[in-house]
Order: structure tokens, then C-alpha cells, then sequence
């Protein structure tokens, strides 16, 4: 084995979490060698993978961005090439990009007990063979999600349709969309994200949804970013707004757990306000479940809205019965025409990217794993998997996540351990799924993961100001972490 391929620290990704996990690792524990080892050919993640039309973060920038690094453009709602050039900034300004091993696809790892190292088994984009890594410590930072393929549901008849058929996790380049009828199967932030993008050259756009999602209007520019630019330095400006949309993403999602039926009544007046009483607001943006079930949509100064406003846009609440040649006929009995049909139906979730873990030889089942801090796995030494909250940014977490790792290898430097492991025990957990949210794609893959207990350490919480104080400030020994 070469000694390129021999590190103290492997890093899964080099996309949001990967690329912060780094530089993190730069800062706190200069004297780690590290890797980021990429299946793509690029960096970004998510924001270089997804191509389709009018992509952006429905989380803010101020929280998105990093701690380290602040986001200086006026829209606090980035669009996907303004998010991946802010990443692209990052890894070139800090030298993160240096690290970057690209075409390396990650399918096993394997721990020795004995040599206290992870065997990590890489197959290359310039071949089938497959290289060996040797590492201390492995950080998961490759999301949560198939990149190859998304949730592609069966329709009755799709064949027969003599259109486009396209997928918006891949999004062919080529694609010429104006003036033509377009259905767009989905209600989720891919639906009505692509919807009014669509609709401002399309000659006609429906958004064909089985149920509704909650959907809120947001304004694309902070005003009190406005008013403190003016008077503060630009690093006091995007801490100040950071911590005012922490608080804000945890009041509103803790009104909406105590006073639901608040939230929703502020939310549907908000869709009547911009469509009018005699939209059918019931049918159409009434889901069956409470705010933040599943998680909310925002669409920056109400685009969606307008362009439904403008008779650009119907929203279709129905189900399909089977594609035709012309386009898709509904349970309901219309028939929709169209010229491409647009599955924004959702994402298939993979637990650590399906890379296969190997613990003393035994092949490890994911979903008889508990979570620890909310990133650490039961009985699996020396490995984070980094996992953003679900009701706030991303980052937040990954961020924590990579400070809390930092702090870890440096105690395990200080003391001479070379081994960190959470034990589970005998201890009755009460255990419930890692993700505690109703959405289609979470469900789907929820016996496939993790689970999580009732009380700390393995409780997995979604709230940055309880991860803050016990990821920063707490102990990292305790009597779950056993060290050797």
C-alpha cells in the first residue's frame, strides 16, 4: 500500500458536510493527515448533481453557510451555481480542494480490533479494480440519499407516452422546454421549486399532486441584513442574522409541535392572501397532517403563488391512472396533455452511501445500530456519520458534527487511546426511528437505518441549541463512549 493511501482521517464526500469536516480538521487538528475521497468527478454534493431549472436551497444562507466562512450575497435563498461557487470558494480558499481524490467510490470498510484501523476498499473511476485505503478514523459526509437514482414510482401505461419522461435528479442539459405542455408529478421542494421556473416559458405547467405539502412565502433578502450592512462589519452582520434564524427555525418548529393548528391557520392565510378566497385552498394546499410532520416548503416572495395567480400554473390534486400517448389520465377522469412529464417524486434514501461496514470481520446490519449524539453508531469504533438536522439547515449540524469529531481525536491524541467505540449495554433504550418525520422518503427507508432512543446520549435531537451546549461544551467521556 502506497503511502498516499495511509491517513489518520478518510472523509466519505466532498460535498457540503465533506468539505466543512475538512476544514474543520485543518484548523482544530493540523497535525491529521486527511483525505476526501469523491465518487463523482466534481465537488458540491448535492449542488453539482442537481441540474433542473430554478434549483435553490429552501434553507437560508446565513444557517447553510458555514461558521467559518460567511455568505455575503444579498439572496438569503441561494440558487443551486451560487451555493456550489460558494463551496467551490471554500475548498480553493482553504486548500481543502488539494485533498480532494476524485472518481474514488467508496463500497467497504473494514475494522480490526487488533490493528485499532479501518481497511477501506475504494473502486476507481479509471477501472474495475479496486485500491486499498488504511485509516484511524472514517467521517460518513456523503448524505443520506442514492445519487444514481431517485424514487421512481410505477405508472400504469408510462410506455405508451410518446413524450419526454424525465427524472429532476437528472436533468438533461439539452432539454428545450418552451412552449411546451408540461406536468410536473410532485408537491415537494423539487415540485414547487421547478413549477414557476418551468412556467415562465412553458406554453402550459401543471403540478400534478396526490396530496398537498405546506408551503410558505419567504422573503429572498434578510431586512435586517439590509439595515446592519450599513453600520456593522460583514462577518458581525451574518452572525448576528445566522443566530437570529436559528432561533427563529426553532420557535416556529416548536409552535408548530405545541400550537399546530396556529401555524396552519398562519400558513393558509398566507395562501389565501396571495391566491384569493376563491381559490380552493382546501383541496389544494390543506394537507392531512400538522406543520413540520414532513417538512415545509418555502418559495422565495411567493413565485409559486403568482405564477398559479397568473394562470401560468394549475395545481391538479389528484391521482394517476395511467399515462397515454398524450399525456396522463387521472383516477378522477381528465386527461392532462403533455409534451414532457416531469417526476419530481422524491428521493431514495441510502444509509452511508450503501457502503458495506465490517466490524472483526462480521458484516455489520445497519438497522440494528443505535445512534449516539447524534452521530456515532453502537458497536462501530472510530467512525462519524455526519447527518444534517430535518427542520433546519443542514449545516448546523454537519458543523457541530465536525467541531465534536475535532474535539474527540484530540482527546484520544492527548490520552494515547486509539479507540472510541459506543457501547450500548444492557440498557432498555425504548428505541424509535433515527428520523422522526413522516415524509414518503423517509418512510420508505426507515427499517434500512438506524434507530435512536428516548433519552440522551441516543436521542437524536433536531434542535441546534440542545446539540450546541452538549456537543460543544459537555464531556466528551461518559459511560456510553468507551475508550482503548
Amino acid at each position: 500500500m502506497s503511502s498516499r493511501n495511509v491517513l489518520d482521517v478518510i472523509i466519505v464526500g466532498a460535498g457540503l458536510s465533506g468539505i466543512g469536516s475538512a476544514r474543520h480538521l485543518q484548523r482544530d487538528c493540523p497535525d491529521r493527515t486527511f483525505a476526501l475521497l469523491e465518487s463523482r468527478e466534481s465537488l458540491g454534493g448535492t449542488w453539482d448533481l442537481f441540474r433542473y431549472p430554478g434549483i435553490r436551497s429552501d434553507s437560508d444562507m446565513y444557517t447553510l453557510g458555514y461558521t467559518f466562512k460567511p455568505w455575503l450575497e444579498t439572496k438569503s435563498l441561494a440558487d443551486g451555481p451560487s451555493i456550489l461557487k460558494y463551496l467551490q470558494e471554500t475548498a480553493a480558499e482553504t486548500g481543502v480542494d488539494q485533498h480532494i481524490r476524485y472518481g474514488h467510490k467508496v463500497v467497504s470498510a473494514s475494522w480490526s480490533s487488533e490493528s485499532s484501523k479501518w481497511m477501506v476498499d475504494v473502486q476507481c473511476s479509471d477501472g474495475d479494480s479496486i485500491t486499498e485505503f488504511e485509516c484511524s478514523f472514517l467521517m460518513m459526509c456523503g448524505g443520506y440519499y442514492d445519487y444514481e437514482q431517485g424514487h421512481t414510482p410505477e405508472f400504469s401505461g408510462r410506455a405508451d407516452f410518446e413524450g419526454s419522461v424525465i427524472h429532476a435528479q437528472h436533468w438533461p442539459e439539452d432539454l428545450d422546454y418552451a412552449s411546451k405542455k408540461i406536468i410536473v408529478i410532485g408537491s415537494g421542494a423539487t415540485a414547487v421549486t421547478l413549477v414557476p421556473e418551468l412556467a415562465k416559458t412553458a406554453a402550459q405547467t401543471f403540478m400534478l399532486q396526490r396530496s398537498p405539502t405546506y408551503i410558505a412565502s419567504v422573503p429572498e433578502e434578510d431586512s435586517w441584513s439590509k439595515r446592519l450592512s450599513g453600520v456593522l462589519p460583514a462577518s458581525w452582520v451574518y452572525r448576528i442574522i445566522r443566530w437570529k434564524r436559528i432561533l427563529l427555525q426553532i420557535g416556529v418548529f416548536n409552535l408548530s409541535r405545541k400550537r399546530p393548528q396556529m401555524v396552519k391557520n398562519l400558513l393558509l392565510g398566507q395562501v389565501r392572501e396571495a391566491l384569493g378566497a376563491d381559490y380552493d385552498i382546501q383541496t389544494h394546499f390543506t394537507p392531512n397532517y400538522d406543520p413540520w410532520d414532513q417538512r415545509l416548503c418555502a418559495v422565495p416572495e411567493g413565485d409559486l403563488f403568482a405564477a398559479i395567480a397568473e394562470e401560468r400554473v394549475e395545481v391538479v390534486t389528484d391521482t394517476v391512472d395511467h399515462f397515454t400517448q398524450t399525456g396522463i389520465h387521472l383516477k378522477s377522469g381528465r386527461h392532462l396533455d403533455a409534451d414532457i412529464i416531469v417526476l419530481a417524486t422524491g428521493l431514495t434514501m441510502k444509509f452511508i452511501g450503501g457502503i458495506r461496514l465490517i466490524v472483526d470481520g462480521a458484516a455489520v446490519d445497519p438497522s440494528a445500530l443505535y445512534v449516539y449524539r447524534g452521530m456515532m453508531l453502537s458497536n462501530i469504533p472510530n467512525l462519524v456519520q455526519v447527518f444534517g438536522y430535518t427542520n433546519a439547515s443542514w449545516t448546523l449540524k454537519s458543523d457541530l458534527t465536525a467541531q465534536y469529531v475535532c474535539r474527540l481525536l484530540n482527546h484520544m491524541r492527548n490520552t494515547g487511546t486509539m479507540m472510541a467505540v459506543p457501547k450500548v449495554g444492557c440498557a432498555d433504550l425504548e428505541e424509535e426511528p433515527m428520523l422522526d418525520f413522516s415524509s414518503g422518503y423517509i418512510l420508505r427507508a426507515a427499517e434500512e437505518f438506524p434507530k435512536q432512543g428516548k433519552k440522551l446520549p441516543w436521542r437524536v435531537y433536531q434542535n441546534f441549541i440542545i446539540d450546541f451546549i452538549n456537543l460543544r461544551f459537555r464531556p466528551l467521556t461518559d459511560t456510553v463512549l468507551r475508550f482503548k
